[in-house]
């Protein structure tokens, strides 16, 4: 048996909220909706090449304090996506920062809650 692919379901009591932010924030396309509009049930977002699933829970709560689990998106620029983040209605955690490992990393929330980190890939050595 092989697992051939994995995307996240993040649970909330807004769905089209979110997905609105998602939208604005990342530039996120919806391929897949089940329900119409904006009493939909679940929403598979599309992210460059990659899928998010947002699912509507009424008694989801907000994330607590020591969070288990974080969304990492690998972005071409650090700084634009950040701002296009805050813009979008998200919040801040750390601002961008370049990191011992090679990378430019932002820390952030989206409006429900769940913990984000903006990455950039570290760029390739010179020869």
């Amino acid at each position: 048996m092989a697992v051939r692919s994995l995307f996240p379901i993040l649970l909330v009591r807004d769905l089209p909220g979110l997905v609105r932010f998602y939208e604005r924030a990342l530039g996120a396309t919806v391929p897949y909706r089940f329900g119409e509009g904006d009493e939909a049930d679940y929403v598979s977002l599309q992210i460059g090449d990659v899928s998010l699933g947002i699912g509507r829970d009424p008694d989801a709560l907000p994330p607590m304090p020591g969070d288990r689990i974080a969304l990492w998106f690998y972005v071409d620029d650090v700084d634009a996506t950040y701002a296009a983040w805050l813009d979008g209605g998200g919040h801040v955690e750390q601002p961008p920062a370049d990191m011992p490992w090679g990378e430019r990393v932002a820390q952030v929330r989206d409006p429900a809650g769940n913990l984000v980190n903006l990455g950039a890939e570290a760029p390739a050595a010179e020869a």
